[in-house]
């Protein structure tokens, strides 16, 4: 029996070890990806500093859409915070809501009554069903009332109920809208004072993602994926994804409308930018931030829907382009590949507890542990090199976006997010299964919390 489980752990060892180093140097091409761009940036512009929102907007109005369903508790909150906050003079909030939900809309309808920039829009359908249908609605809205009131729209932000906008935001959109068809500014997760390793796991991956891999995708010419927030998509670039497809511009059917919206703009020859833009010289950027799920059972249940929507439906949906873009189809790839790393990093910590029962076992029988091999170990090192300069990388990203304390944090976190993708692959496989079957995707959202702000605050 031990012979077969020191086999078994060893053969267990060098599975997941050469994954996770194939890993490993996946992540290592992006940070050299990363650095040689910002190099290059440096040595041709040594005296570059980074300047802020300019003070004059192109005129133009911008349409916010947010979809709400069961946010009586926060969608007040946010509309009167967006409306107190944002520095822009032309623009109206769309909220859709569902006939089944009263209380959001009695709290959108209080907001609307007193500012006339709110739109109340509730869905024929009863709720849920996904947020690309909810979405479909506010467009719908839209229409009407360009036709009906004879305006003209510049392009569409998405924003979601427990979002704090940043007041420059929509500066940024009508600006940037000028030259890109699309806008993503950076999301920067709230840390959350009573859940530091849940919702502060979140922290981290969005200081990495919208510092580092959105920057080396968009150096790379692949698509770029929209994060559902913090978002503008120009108007008649969604008239025209609405007219290709015969109907309205999102897909119902879709889990991750967000995900697909900037990938289909991108394979439409569409600019999706990226705007890093400071909020003055030298200052933090002009970034969208919220209260992410602070529970195991919220956060497993979010991520489990990105994983669908991501790597499993959205491969069936999205597939690979056409075009011989090397760089997008490895940005897809590394999308898609939590298929292979969820399994392989189950089975590292299956082999950490063959190892474990191994070495009782010997200790009981008072025999020595197998060695292994010279290329095995050779391996494990090499991928305990690339783990540190991960959590290095990473760490400095936190720090930057967030300060050193919670730089500190982001590695013993990176066991909490672990332990939360595993979770989540389950219930992920059991939702994509069902879709196979035929079950119509549902909203499957998590309850959200606004933070307390003082009035000051608010309107800052």
């Amino acid at each position: 029996m031990i012979t077969a489980i020191d086999t078994i752990a060893r053969e267990a060892t060098l599975f997941a070890a050469i994954w996770f180093l194939v890993g490993g140097l996946d992540d290592l091409l992006v940070d050299l990806i990363y650095l040689a761009r910002r190099t290059y940036l440096k040595l041709l512009f040594p005296f570059r500093t980074l300047t802020g929102v300019s003070t004059v907007v192109p005129p133009g109005r911008i349409v916010i859409f947010v979809a709400a369903w069961d946010e009586a508790c926060v969608i007040g909150q946010m509309l009167r915070t967006a409306l107190a906050r944002f520095a822009h003079d032309d623009y109206r909030i769309y909220v859709g809501t569902y006939p089944n939900d009263p209380a959001t809309i009695a709290a959108v309808a209080d907001v609307a009554c007193e500012d006339a920039r709110v739109r109340l829009v509730i869905g024929g359908a009863p709720g849920p069903t996904t947020k690309a249908d909810c979405l479909n609605a506010l467009w719908r809205a839209l229409l009407r009332d360009e036709v009906a009131e004879g305006f003209a729209t510049l392009g569409i932000a998405l924003h979601d109920a427990e979002d704090i906008v940043h007041p420059l935001e929509l500066q940024v959109y009508a600006r940037w809208l000028q030259h890109c068809a699309t806008v993503q500014l950076p999301v920067l997760p709230l840390p959350h004072p009573q859940s530091r390793f849940v919702s502060g796991h979140y922290c981290d991956e969005f200081a990495e993602a919208h510092a580092k891999v959105l920057v080396v995708r968009q150096a790379l010419g692949a698509g770029l994926p929209l994060a559902g927030v913090g978002c503008a998509i120009r108007r008649d670039i969604l008239g025209g994804i609405a007219a290709a497809r015969g109907g309205p511009p999102f897909d119902a059917s879709s889990l991750t409308e967000d995900y697909e919206l900037g990938l289909t703009i991108s394979a439409m020859g569409g600019r999706v930018c990226l705007a890093r833009v400071a909020e003055r010289p030298g200052g933090p950027p002009v970034a969208v931030r919220a209260y992410f799920p602070d529970t195991l059972g919220a956060a497993v249940r979010q991520k489990a829907r990105w994983l669908t929507g991501i790597a499993l439906a959205g491969w069936d949906r999205t597939g690979w382009r056409a075009t011989l873009n090397l760089g997008d189809h490895w940005m897809r790839m590394r999308d898609r590949r939590a298929t292979l790393a969820l399994p392989v990093l189950a089975l590292a910590y299956a082999t950490l507890l063959l190892w474990s029962g191994s070495a009782m076992l010997h200790l009981l029988g008072a025999t020595p542990m197998p060695a292994l091999a010279p290329a095995v170990r050779l391996v494990l090192w090499a991928n305990f090199a690339l783990l540190a300069w991960r959590l290095l990388v990473r760490a400095a990203f936190v720090w930057r976006a967030y300060g050193w304390r919670e730089a500190v944090w982001s590695a013993p976190r990176v066991l909490v997010g672990n332990y939360i993708a595993l979770f989540a692959a389950r219930r992920a496989i059991g939702l994509y299964v069902r879709m196979l079957l035929g079950a119509a995707p549902r909203w499957e959202k998590t309850a959200h919390q606004f933070p307390d702000m003082p009035p000051q605050q608010a309107a800052q």
